[in-house]
């Protein structure tokens, strides 16, 4: 029927506009939507709130940033809702999508590592925990919450450990950084352009900060200040960032 209005479209030009009578009413003019355009207007559920994530890997020292806007759509509701979340000392995890979701999700990880600590007398190991959070994505993969995972955290021996996945559990892990969120493709540019190996946790803070605040530029879902942790052998450091406030 799309056809249909193209080639009415090239009558008309062609011979001057007839009559309405001289066609049927289905053919006669009324507004036409494209199908593409029905489908730009629908946003994904893992874009409703926002978010942008960076884990990112130094020398014995890991990395992990998050922005700080909560929205709905293009609403910007308040600005103090970081993404990245501590499970302990040496091992923390961000949840991109929707907050709810990544609200709910968290408190159950949270009463997972409670339970492992009971149980096993220690802190869950990082690449122990990136399993288990797989598989509890996985096991609710017939009503999956939204969110996808960002883990960074530290082994025992010093090695950086970081991994991402979607909202079903397929683990991706990597070497150098990881990101989710809205704008994934301005924070990787921003990644692959200013990260190095073997950095300090002086270094590494600001280079994480500086992808970070430069990727959200370009993306209206996400921004509005950050917040970076930095996990060392010894210490935390957390430090909140100012951003651009439109």
């Amino acid at each position: 029927q799309y056809k249909h209005y193209k080639q009415f479209d090239i009558f008309e030009n062609a011979v001057g506009r007839p009559s309405s009578s001289s066609f049927p009413k289905h053919l006669q003019r009324t507004p036409v939507v494209c199908p593409c355009q029905i489908s730009q207007a629908i946003m994904s559920i893992f874009e409703y709130n926002g978010a942008a994530i960076i884990a990112m890997a130094g020398k014995e020292c890991v990395a992990i940033g998050s922005d700080l806007r909560f929205g709905v759509q293009l609403q910007t509701m308040t600005t103090d809702c970081p993404k990245a979340y501590k499970i302990h000392d040496k091992l923390y995890i961000g949840l991109s999508g929707l907050g709810t979701d990544a609200q709910s999700f968290h408190q159950q990880l949270v009463f997972r590592h409670n339970m492992y600590k009971l149980r096993e007398e220690r802190n869950i190991k990082p690449t122990t925990f990136g399993h288990m959070v797989s598989s509890m994505l996985y096991e609710k993969r017939f009503g999956p919450y939204f969110t996808a995972p960002v883990i960074a955290g530290l082994e025992e021996d010093g090695t950086p450990y970081l991994c991402g996945m979607d909202s079903i559990g397929a683990m991706e892990t990597a070497k150098d950084f990881m990101v989710q969120g809205t704008a994934p493709e301005s924070l990787y540019g921003m990644c692959e352009s200013m990260w190095r190996p073997d950095m300090e946790p002086e270094e590494l803070f600001e280079t994480l900060s500086q992808c970070l605040l430069s990727g959200v530029d370009r993306d209206a879902l996400a921004g509005w200040g950050a917040m970076v942790h930095v996990i060392t052998k010894d210490k935390v450091i957390s430090r909140t960032l100012k951003g651009r406030m439109d």
